[in-house]
C-alpha cells in the first residue's frame, strides 16, 4: 500500500497508535489488532469522487519541520514556525484551493496554515457545553460516531486523550479528516469509514460519544446497545441528540422531513431517553446540557457554498418552531456510565 493513499495514511497512523497507550501488553496488542483489521473498509469504498478526494489529500503540500499545533481551543489550528512572511501569501492560496476541493466543510473552525476554514457548525460550542462534565479524557482510548471531518477528535487529543478512534460513513467527510490530519502532522486520531452498525465492535474504549446521531437511526435503542458494546465496563458514554419537551413517554416521529432533513426517526424527550440509557446497562445517568441551536452555531458559509443551514429551515414567523411546523431544534447531552462487571 502506498503511503501517500489514505489507507497508507490510516495504516501509519494506526500503527503509531501501537506505542500511544498504557495498556497492558495484551490489551494493547488487542487494540491494535482491531484497529489495523479495519484497513479492509478503505477496499470497500465504492464512489465516484473517492478517488478524486483521495488526490487532493495525496497532492497536499509537505509540511515544515518547525510549527505550532494547537488543539485545545476553539479553532483547531497549525501554522508553520519559519515560513517567511514574502512566501506566505503564495502558500495560502494554493493550499486554498486544494481545501476547497474537498467542500462542503460542515464541522470545524480550523485555521490552518493561515487557511481559515469558517465550517457551517461552530463545532466548539458543542464540546465547550460538554467539557467541564465529562469524565477526565487524559490517557484515554476514545471512539466518537459519527465524527464528521473529525474536528472532535482533535479537541479530545487536546484535552489529554492517548488516542481518538472516528466513525464516519460520509466519505468527504473522511477525506477532510485526513487532509487535516497531514496538515497538523498528527498520527494518534484516525477515521474508520464505516457505520457503527457495520463495525466490528468490542469493549475497548473508555469513553464513547455519539452526537448527532441517535435520531437519525431507525432502530434508536439498537444504537444506545452498540455503543455500549465499544465501551469498556465502567466506561462513559456521552450522548448528545435532538430532544423534544415532555416526561418519559413523549416521543417525536416527524412525518417527513424534520428542519429540512429526511433522516429524522425518533426524537425523544429527555426522560424517555433516560429510561432507554437505563434498560441497555448504563447507570449515573446525567442530564448535562439542554440548549436551543441558535443560528451563531449553525449557519451558511463560504466554505458551505453558502449551502441552506438552519436559518432556512425554521419559520420565519417564529423560529421556535421549523417550517414543518415542529418544535425547532432542542439539543441535549447525557452523560452515563457502563454497569460494570459485578
Amino acid at each position: 500500500m502506498e503511503p501517500n493513499t489514505i489507507k497508507g495514511r490510516f495504516l501509519a497512523m494506526a500503527s503509531t497508535t501501537m506505542g500511544a497507550h498504557g495498556d497492558a501488553d495484551g490489551d494493547k496488542a488487542a487494540f491494535s489488532q482491531w484497529l489495523i483489521a479495519h484497513a479492509a473498509r478503505f477496499d470497500d469504498i465504492n464512489h465516484g469522487h473517492w478517488e478524486e478526494w483521495s488526490q487532493v489529500v495525496a497532492q497536499l503540500p509537505a509540511i515544515p519541520a518547525e510549527r505550532v499545533v494547537t488543539l485545545d481551543q476553539p479553532v483547531v489550528s497549525v501554522r508553520a514556525s519559519d515560513v517567511e512572511s514574502e512566501n506566505r501569501k503564495v502558500v495560502k492560496e494554493s493550499l486554498e484551493r486544494q481545501l476547497r476541493q474537498l467542500s462542503p466543510w460542515r464541522k470545524g473552525p480550523f485555521s490552518l496554515y493561515d487557511v481559515f476554514i469558517d465550517t457551517e457548525w461552530r463545532s466548539d460550542f458543542k464540546w465547550q457545553r460538554l467539557q467541564a462534565h465529562i469524565s477526565p479524557l487524559d490517557g484515554k482510548k476514545i471512539l466518537d460516531v459519527g465524527t464528521g471531518s473529525g474536528y472532535h477528535l482533535w479537541r479530545m487529543l487536546g484535552d489529554g486523550a492517548a488516542i481518538a478512534v472516528g466513525v464516519e460513513p460520509t466519505l468527504s467527510f473522511v477525506a477532510q479528516f485526513y487532509a487535516v490530519a497531514h496538515l497538523l502532522g498528527e498520527r494518534r486520531a484516525v477515521i474508520i469509514p464505516t457505520t457503527l452498525e457495520n463495525l466490528s465492535r468490542a469493549p475497548l474504549f473508555d469513553t464513547v460519544f455519539s452526537m448527532g446521531v441517535l435520531y437519525h437511526r431507525r432502530n434508536p435503542l439498537g444504537h444506545i446497545q452498540e455503543l455500549a458494546e465499544c465501551l469498556k465496563p465502567g466506561g462513559e458514554l456521552v450522548l448528545e441528540t435532538l430532544v423534544i419537551a415532555g416526561d418519559a413517554e413523549q416521543v417525536l416521529t416527524p412525518t417527513d422531513r424534520y428542519a429540512g432533513m429526511r433522516n429524522v426517526w425518533f426524537i425523544p424527550s429527555v426522560p424517555l431517553l433516560s429510561v432507554w440509557l437505563a434498560r441497555l446497562g448504563f447507570e449515573s445517568i446525567r442530564l448535562v446540557n439542554q440548549e436551543s441551536t441558535s443560528l451563531d452555531e449553525q449557519r451558511a458559509t463560504d466554505w458551505t457554498d453558502f449551502k441552506p443551514s438552519l436559518a432556512n429551515f425554521l419559520d420565519p414567523q417564529d423560529r421556535s418552531k421549523t417550517i414543518e411546523g415542529y418544535p425547532a431544534p432542542l439539543r441535549a447531552i447525557l452523560t452515563a456510565k457502563k454497569v460494570s462487571r459485578s
